[in-house]
């Protein structure tokens, strides 16, 4: 009998952790990623929100919901030390069933936009 697999919902809320924690690359979501996500996430790592001297940052807990087939609104809770933090991104499958984050925000400022400048 083979393990479980874990959910698409865990395994993208360990890979944004490990971006926006500064352990790996942002480029290592390239193929991850579709539309405005990847610049968010670039965004988002450069300001380092969730680099934290002392205690690692760490995922306490994933819900999402389903708002149609193929799509996941998801939000993580992220530990570090005694701090919280919140951590929203959206999945979706595309055509050869691979899911891509498409969306993430945390807590405080985001990214401006184009139409905002």
């Amino acid at each position: 009998m083979l393990p479980p697999q874990p959910r698409p919902t865990d395994v993208f809320a360990e890979r944004l952790l490990a971006v926006l924690s500064g352990r790996r690359p942002v480029h290592s979501m390239l193929g991850h990623t579709a539309g405005r996500a990847y610049d968010e996430l670039a965004w988002l790592a450069e300001h380092g929100p969730l680099r934290t001297r002392g205690a690692l940052p760490v995922i306490r807990d994933v819900g999402y919901c389903e708002p149609r087939r193929g799509a996941l609104e998801v939000f993580a809770r992220i530990g570090a030390g005694d701090r919280l933090r919140a951590m929203a991104f959206r999945l979706e499958r595309g055509r050869d069933l691979r899911w891509r984050c498409t969306a993430v925000e945390l807590g405080g400022p985001r990214m401006p936009r184009a139409d905002d400048a």
